[in-house]
């Protein structure tokens, strides 16, 4: 009996999957508010019925979509933000993981970057919510390091966000480098990406004399 649950279990879940891939391959045209279900499940060769044993609506789709998206990239981001080696350093491997990020799930992060104020509020939500968390945990990473020291909270979590921003804006614009066929255009996308956190480096060097001198 136990098997024959397993069984089953695994080609539910395989199913599954099949309806996220046939998903993010037809968004990659389309917004997820344009899409039908039937579309999908066309792709995937079920009913539509059998949609709704995997996903309550589309919206829960899309959802699901952001957490294959986002999930694994801050994890990435956040063990390199945590070592000790000098900001230069850091900000070459975290743009080097972004690239390979886009380079390797194209369609996800195409997804994230229309739907991030697109026409689904669940989704919309859920990628705000997704970089929220990113940002925390940039910001505990940051909190960390030496330089953040007499830092109040509030300017590391803003610091952790203007991180997290850059990164997003690095990924979609590579994506569209990438999209154009501009020889050389990923080359700047990554230099500028670099020059304008190593700006945000040096100006939290002096931020908190700054917010001295305020007081």
């Amino acid at each position: 009996m136990s098997h024959s649950l397993g069984v089953r279990q695994a080609q539910k879940q395989k199913t599954r999957q099949a309806l996220l891939d046939a998903a993010l391959g037809l968004l990659e045209e389309q917004s997820l508010s344009s899409l039908g279900l039937r579309e999908v499940t066309r792709v995937v060769g079920i009913a539509p019925t059998a949609f709704y044993r995997h996903f309550r609506d589309m919206g829960e789709l899309g959802v699901a979509l952001v957490e294959e998206a986002l999930g694994s990239l801050h994890v990435m981001v956040r063990a390199i933000l945590a070592e000790q080696d000098g900001a230069e350093e850091r900000i070459d491997r975290t743009v080097a993981v972004v690239e390979q990020h886009v380079r390797r799930y194209p369609l996800h992060i195409r997804f994230v970057a229309r739907e991030r104020h697109g026409g689904v509020r669940a989704v919309r939500q859920a990628i705000a919510g997704e970089l929220d968390r990113f940002a925390e945990e940039v910001a505990a990473a940051l909190k960390t390091q030496p330089v953040s020291e007499g830092w109040c909270d509030d300017d590391v979590r803003m610091l952790a966000e203007l991180y997290v921003d850059r990164l997003v804006m690095t990924a979609a614009a590579l994506l569209d480098a990438e999209a154009d066929g501009v020889e050389g255009a990923a080359g700047r996308v990554v230099r500028g990406a670099r020059r304008q956190l190593r700006l945000i480096s040096i100006g939290r060097r002096h931020w908190r004399e700054e917010r001295s001198g305020d007081r």
